[in-house]
């Protein structure tokens, strides 16, 4: 919160607007009167409308109406997480193996929700060729395309030639798909232990039951 509502005996003011811990309307009372009425609930009192005439005070549960507020806020923040930029240089005369690791860059960053600009990096007598930069463009668009589209197409920045991708899903949903999938990772790592102690077990049961085993 920007501002520290005033609480209790914190209220300095001859009389409140009150305002029941379910909404319900009390009407102006005195502010001796709306403590002894937040005392009796176990509640406390707090300014809501400060600006107000005479203020608005609310009883509520003002610990618990802070750890609410303060989950609502970084919900929100998460929700609103910003999309960032990453970026990926090639030079248009990559070789294959290069291509497939920086392609692969170019893949977790959309799996995270990250836009990507990628730059195509031209040098001495390769800047007659633009279009060898914007076939590599082209190819790595259509190698990407269940991730994400192309929101700024090819074009000549000087020396480089620069395309935008952005993912097909919002960062948020990208966090929790990565999210969901370490879960899904973790059950099956533990169900797979599971199973080789169950395994072990077995075993060692079959084998203290063999002839000649003792016991």
């Amino acid at each position: 919160m920007a501002t520290e509502l005033r609480i209790n005996e914190r209220i300095r003011v001859p009389e409140v607007r009150l305002v029941g811990p379910n909404g319900e309307q009390v009407g102006i009372v005195r502010i001796e009167d709306a403590l002894r009425l937040a005392q009796e609930a176990d509640l406390d009192l707090v300014e809501v409308a400060p600006t107000a005439r005479p203020p608005v005070c609310k009883l509520m549960d003002f610990g618990k109406f802070k750890y609410e507020t303060a989950q609502k806020a970084r919900e929100s923040r998460r929700n609103q997480a910003q999309t960032v930029i990453k970026e990926m240089k090639l030079r248009p005369k990559i070789d294959p193996h290069d291509y497939d690791t920086k392609k692969g860059h170019v893949v977790r960053f959309l799996r995270q929700g990250d836009k990507v600009k990628i730059t195509i990096m031209f040098r001495g007598r390769e800047q007659s060729r633009p279009e060898l930069g914007f076939r590599l463009l082209q190819r790595l668009a259509e190698d990407i395309a269940d991730l994400g589209f192309v929101e700024s197409q090819p074009r000549q920045d000087g020396r480089n030639m620069i395309m935008v991708v952005t993912p097909h899903k919002r960062k948020s949903e990208a966090r929790a798909d990565v999210e969901a999938d370490k879960a899904k990772r973790a059950a099956e790592r533990e169900a797979d232990r599971e199973a080789e102690r169950a395994e072990r077990t077995q075993h060692a049961a079959a084998a203290s039951q063999a002839p000649g085993s003792e016991g």
